[in-house]
């Protein structure tokens, strides 16, 4: 075989066992993460079945504790991620690790809901620029053929966090009430000192560049390098990558109004699961709760890896994001009939496949014409605007609890959004 080193097309079996070593290296690395982070931003679904009672916070007050993450989240996005293409990812994503989980322990000790909306608004101040800047770091690393399989395997810790972190969450709760603390203290304290932990680790073991990975060889690291300058190469020829013209982008945007209707989903999906779990039978404990929120997480998983395989398989990513999305926000809408016990179960697996099976095909389509400090500030904008849908989403269904009596109305509200952007992905040219 001809060296890859020396410009010729390498074998399929050199370029797939080095596209193998990579997800296999950095990956599961990525996947931790993600778990620790999204544990952080979203254990307050668990922890409001004792904290709201302690603290006197109703429906409406919980909607906003659980949305104001985001203003903060919004204002940093942007520029981290541009401070993340400068210093490098090891050294940002540790510094994001260590002050969120900092913020996250310290929230386990507020003594007022007014404390709690300042706690959640520092937190998501801290933890913006994490997920752009791991969707920026796997650009740096894979080529568009493999990006959405990558980032759906970095992003099965959105399920996994609920799959792992409801029980978990849950058997805190009924159990940790150590030196006279409530459970819901020791919940967020526990959950968010492993990010702490893993920010130490990440300065140590995470590379910046593939340049830099002891773990590839000269002819590996050579290869892939061209192969991704071949792209970017590409990518130059037909698109400006100036940060400016990127932001200015009309496409930016339409992928941003998508985005922005499909986190709606997710957050409700995060915070008033539990909630509803909780409401289905009054003699479910905690524990209970958390087992049975497993279940539409479990379904999410499944769909999530089987979209993204066969998205990058076909290398068609418009339909493989709008079907879920269409999917999705009807389960929502089918909510407001406020269907028996085992049928809102079905509707929230049916919302947790829509919800998690879109973002990988999804995360392709900006990677298709950003690069550089455009793809830095691009992605940047698309996570940042978006994500205030999860201040949107939750905050409204507080209200509209708060006003009813009944989660059902809103949930039913929420499904029109997720319908929204199935029609504006099923829109876009071809060309995205």
């Amino acid at each position: 075989m001809t060296s890859p080193a020396s410009g010729a097309s390498p074998s399929g079996s050199f370029e797939s066992r080095t596209i193998r070593k990579i997800q296999l290296r950095l990956l599961p690395f990525l996947f931790l993460l993600f778990v620790i982070a999204f544990i952080d931003r979203i254990n307050l679904g668990f922890a409001a079945f004792t904290m709201n009672k302690e603290l006197g916070i109703d429906a409406g007050q919980y909607g906003l504790a659980a949305g104001i993450f985001f203003f903060g989240y919004f204002l940093f996005e942007i520029p981290s991620n541009l401070l993340l293409h400068k210093i490098g990812a090891r050294i940002w994503i540790a510094r994001i690790l260590l002050t969120w989980g900092v913020l996250a322990t310290l929230t386990g000790f507020v003594t007022s809901v007014r404390q709690l909306y300042v706690a959640r608004f520092l937190l998501g101040f801290a933890e913006a620029g994490y997920f752009p800047g791991i969707v920026l770091y796997l650009t740096y690393w894979f080529r568009q053929r493999d990006q959405a399989k990558a980032v759906a395997l970095f992003l099965a810790g959105l399920p996994v966090t609920s799959i792992v972190g409801a029980p978990l969450s849950g058997m805190i709760l009924d159990h940790v009430h150590w030196l006279g603390l409530s459970g819901w203290r020791w919940l967020l304290v526990l959950e968010g000192l492993p990010a702490i932990a893993f920010g130490v680790l990440t300065y140590v073991v995470l590379p910046n560049r593939p340049e830099d990975a002891s773990f590839l060889t000269t002819e590996e690291k050579t290869w892939l390098r061209d192969d991704l300058r071949r792209e970017e190469q590409a990518k130059l020829e037909r698109h400006s990558p100036s940060v400016l013209q990127s932001l200015r982008s009309a496409r930016l945007w339409r992928l941003t109004a998508i985005h922005f209707g499909m986190m709606i989903g997710l957050y409700i999906l995060s915070f008033w699961a539990p909630q509803l779990v909780k409401s289905l039978s009054g003699t479910y404990s905690n524990t209970v709760v958390g087992a049975v929120v497993m279940i539409p997480h479990l379904a999410g998983l499944v769909a999530m890896v089987l979209v993204a395989r066969h998205s990058d398989r076909t290398m068609e990513r418009r339909y493989h994001a709008a079907i879920p999305a269409l999917l999705g926000g009807t389960a929502l809408l089918l909510m407001g009939t406020s269907p028996p016990p085992w049928v809102s179960l079905l509707l929230l697996s049916l919302l947790a496949i829509g919800v998690y099976s879109y973002v990988a095909p999804f995360w392709a389509l900006p990677n298709r014409f950003l690069t550089g400090y455009g793809a830095a500030a691009g992605i940047g904008l698309i996570n940042s605007v978006a994500n205030l849908g999860g201040f949107a989403g939750p905050y409204a269904i507080g209200i509209a609890t708060r006003a009813t009596g009944s989660t059902y109305l809103g949930l039913a509200l929420a499904g029109l959004p997720l319908i929204a952007s199935g029609g504006m992905l099923l829109l876009l040219p071809k060309d995205h």
